[in-house]
């Protein structure tokens, strides 16, 4: 996800993104965990999505501030 498609997502938009993106990331790392996963760049990829999501959730809330 791009961060000019982050800034478009309104705030609700964007803790539903995080919680699900984090539920994800969850399966991926017991998916991993038991078994290889064919792409395991799958769970970098993942984990930046979430950072963006959760750096411009914290922009927000600086600048509601």
């Amino acid at each position: 996800m791009k961060a000019a498609e982050i800034r478009e997502l309104s705030l609700d938009e964007l803790k539903d993104k995080i919680s699900v993106a984090q539920e994800e990331l969850n399966k991926l790392e017991l998916t991993h965990a038991v078994a290889e996963l064919e792409n395991p760049i799958q769970l970098r990829a993942k984990r930046r999505d979430i950072a963006r999501l959760k750096t411009d959730l914290r922009r927000r809330e600086l600048a509601a501030q």
